[in-house]
């Protein structure tokens, strides 16, 4: 069997193929489709490794389109890389590196999304940069009404057309800021469509819908949570989402010292941000049916702060749309054990949502 390697980059990419009768093919090509066409297309089978980055998914797919086996693999695995050394790195031995992993199976390979999945992430990436957008633009109108001495009033930002309609600007500030009622105007009408077509979707998808009975989690929540785990039964434990969601504390522990930070970094930092605010809507709803997760944060939070509680609680609830969706059941407050004695954690065991999955 021939096996290959590619180290992708934005522009150009380095390749290497060893073929069966050992002779070594190295090449620098052009990171389009033309590019990786002239050189794979008219080859045998063979199996390919690269590393998991922004282009990866495209050139994988249009590797397979050619019958080519395509593996995807964790950058971050150090026995990929063998004995390359760092003090001398060039694109030739970083793909002499991936090559030799791809024949010795020194790698550890990614999960791919699915097609339905990279989707919806796509839609949810839209509409995440448009509220931003829309963000920055009513930043904006609020920084040059009030250098004009007036105030709007507070309110969702679908109506804040409204609420500016309501004041009476001058003729040159109602200039000024056409340009950025004509933008927010749009924003609105392209968030509109884009929110009944996400609206669409969260009807026909049973899990969705199962989410959503979690008090606090709507339709945004539930989709971007399905996006981020794609298939939930890649995951053995909650524990290993919370992780993979960025929700556990950084730490640094060695012999007698034990330092733990902020939350680590995530490739889903978006689903991160989600969930902190499901937990403020939590800690400040009055729902009976979470009325022992808030008693137990509120607790927590007096003894850690208000800052580690929420975050603390908004790993619960990962866990628990993780317990929901894995069981496929819906949320059932009477199945989340939260004893009293679970309010003082001292381990793994009085996880209040960790007795439940």
């Amino acid at each position: 069997m021939e096996y290959g390697a590619i180290d992708l980059h934005k522009k150009e990419s380095q390749i290497r193929i060893v073929t069966a009768t050992g002779d070594v093919i190295d090449r620098r090509i052009a990171t389009t489709r033309e590019g990786f066409r002239a050189l794979f297309e008219n080859r045998a089978p063979l199996r390919v490794l690269l590393e998991a980055a922004t282009e990866s998914e495209w050139v994988a797919q249009h590797l397979e389109g050619m019958g080519h086996e395509v593996i995807v693999a964790d950058p971050n695995y150090a026995p990929m890389y063998g004995q390359r050394t760092r003090r001398i790195k060039t694109d030739r031995r970083d793909v002499a590196a991936l090559t030799d992993a791809c024949q010795r199976g020194t790698y550890r390979a990614v999960h791919r999304r699915s097609a339905a999945q990279r989707a919806r992430q796509q839609q949810l990436q839209i509409r995440r940069g448009l509220v931003q957008a829309r963000t920055r633009a009513i930043s904006m109108v609020r920084a040059l009404t009030r250098a004009a001495g007036l105030r709007i009033r507070s309110g969702r930002p679908e109506t804040f057309l409204t609420r500016l309609g309501a004041l009476e600007l001058a003729p040159p500030l109602t200039d000024t800021l056409t340009p950025l009622r004509n933008t927010l105007t749009m924003l609105n009408e392209e968030l509109e469509t884009i929110d009944e077509a996400l609206t669409a979707q969260v009807r026909t998808d049973p899990v969705a819908q199962r989410l959503m009975t979690f008090p606090s989690v709507g339709a945004i929540t539930a989709l971007t949570y399905m996006a981020a785990l794609d298939d939930v039964h890649r995951f053995r434990r909650a524990g290993e989402v919370t992780s993979y969601l960025g929700l556990v504390p950084h730490e640094y522990s060695s012999g007698e010292r034990q330092h733990r930070g902020h939350v680590i970094r995530s490739a889903q930092p978006e689903m991160q941000s989600l969930l902190v605010e499901t937990a403020w809507r939590v800690w400040l709803s009055a729902d009976p049916r979470t009325a022992r997760l808030r008693t137990w944060a509120q607790r927590l939070a007096q003894r850690r702060g208000k800052r580690i509680a929420i975050v603390a609680l908004a790993r619960r609830v990962a866990r628990i749309l993780y317990a929901m969706w894995r069981d496929e059941r819906d949320f059932d407050a009477s199945r989340w054990r939260t004893a009293d004695r679970a309010v003082t954690p001292r381990g793994p065991a009085a996880d209040p949502v960790a007795t439940a999955v």
